[in-house]
């Protein structure tokens, strides 16, 4: 059983980071053909294409965390039932990471460079917060999926408004950020400390930056 969960494990990773994500919800942009790569200006293009950039790796960290905890939640406490929480919320984070990649072809741009890095330091706090128990792992993800739902309102503030693909997206995360922290804390989420949370939002701040151009 451990065998099998820490296989599924590493077959998450290398989809994730190396397999095109295929999400299960269609992507809410306002065309099928997107021409935002044409219609933008080159300032607000490179903007876009950054914050997107961003964006991806977000959901690059969250397939991360929730695929070590759960597999934190049926190693170290053989929690299936939370496994299972986690589980669906990664199937749920999916869509994001598909939909910011086909917002970043839209824009011809690529991916960070250093994904695998930022997969790496993703799991191993999500490992890390499932192995100090259910409560603190749900509360784990509150206060990420907090950190991250004013992060993307940041970004609603800061997209060209003639980008309005990647606006209906981002809007989109959003409301799903904020519905996996309401579920999270109905499942006996605990409150982080502030030096977690404080921890935690300089963590983001140096992903963020650096994300941002490479």
């Amino acid at each position: 059983m451990m065998k099998d969960a820490f296989l599924v494990a590493a077959d998450a990773a290398l989809r994730t980071l190396f397999s095109p994500a295929r999400a299960s919800r269609p992507c809410p942009t306002v065309g099928a053909a997107s021409p935002t790569a044409m219609t933008l200006s080159a300032d607000d293009r490179a903007m876009a294409a950054g914050l997107m950039r961003v964006n991806h790796v977000g959901e690059v960290c969250a397939q991360a965390l929730y695929t070590s905890q759960a597999l934190g939640a049926r190693v170290f406490t053989d929690n299936a039932a939370l496994a299972r929480h986690m589980e669906a919320a990664g199937l749920e984070e999916s869509d994001h990471l598909a939909w910011t990649r086909e917002r970043l072809r839209a824009l011809n741009t690529r991916p960070s460079l250093l994904n695998p890095v930022w997969y790496a330091g993703a799991f191993a706090l999500g490992l890390l917060a499932s192995r100090m128990g259910e409560r603190v792992s749900l509360g784990f993800v509150v206060e990420t999926e907090r950190q991250v739902e004013a992060h993307l309102a940041s970004h609603l503030d800061r997209l060209p408004a003639g980008d309005t693909e990647s606006l209906a997206v981002v809007a989109h995360m959003r409301e799903d950020e904020a519905r996996h922290a309401r579920e999270a804390l109905q499942a006996g989420a605990a409150e982080l400390p502030l030096p977690a949370k404080l921890a935690m939002k300089a963590a983001a701040k140096v992903m963020t930056t650096v994300a941002h151009r490479i």
